[in-house]
């Protein structure tokens, strides 16, 4: 994409409010959607998150109900709720580093030191900071997908607007060391949704972005 492609699909984006319910996102863009996820960055790239695809419309249903009722959540193409992990233990980061051997190809026992910085910074790390931290780590994801529906012209909603503890039930989630923390509706525009043809509203360049020299 050229600098100009880039700011017009970041200027065409928006929150979307409302969804044509019959338009759904192809095999093709729905795989590289997939891939803003999976390859999203994250601290010491251990990705503490999952991402859950609804698509059982009586499931949405009952999570439309304790999203104050949003239709995004029912009528988007695909609703995506992103979880972040309560708790880092020992196993995850053995996970973490016998994936980094397999897809690297050395000795798992070549990432010891890496292992044993991980296991002092976050498995030994309070559970409130590794909450809080986990949740940034989220939402790192979250801005990767939403940045790439824009380039595909693929209109996307972030939305923190639900109840988490009632989605964790609801989703099963409970037990599980995952919790709710966001979601992101994704399809097409309506074309009667009017927060389409408002302006975007940000402070001017030289209010928010300072060069320190």
């Amino acid at each position: 994409m050229t600098h100009t492609s880039i700011k017009e699909a970041l200027d065409w984006r928006y929150a979307t409010k409302r969804y044509d319910a019959t338009k759904k996102i192809s095999e093709k863009d729905w795989e590289v959607l997939k891939d803003s996820l999976q390859l999203a960055p994250s601290s010491y790239g251990i990705q503490p998150w999952k991402f859950l695809v609804i698509e059982n419309p009586a499931l949405r249903e009952k999570l439309k109900t304790v999203s104050w009722n949003q239709t995004q959540v029912t009528d988007a193409s695909h609703y995506v709720v992103f979880l972040y992990k309560e708790e880092m233990d020992e196993a995850y980061i053995q996970k973490y580093i016998d994936r980094i051997a397999e897809v690297r190809s050395i000795p798992p026992a070549s990432l010891d030191g890496y292992k044993s910085m991980m296991i002092e910074n976050l498995a030994k790390a309070p559970d409130e900071k590794i909450r809080v931290w986990s949740q940034r780590q989220a939402y790192i994801a979250m801005g990767f997908l939403l940045e790439t529906a824009a380039m595909l012209k693929i209109d996307a909603t972030p939305m923190e607007g639900f109840d988490p503890a009632a989605y964790d039930e609801i989703l099963g989630l409970q037990g599980t060391g995952w919790k709710s923390v966001a979601t992101v509706a994704l399809g097409y525009r309506h074309p009667e949704d009017s927060f389409q043809n408002l302006k975007k509203v940000r402070f001017a360049e030289d209010s928010i972005i300072q060069y320190v020299k």
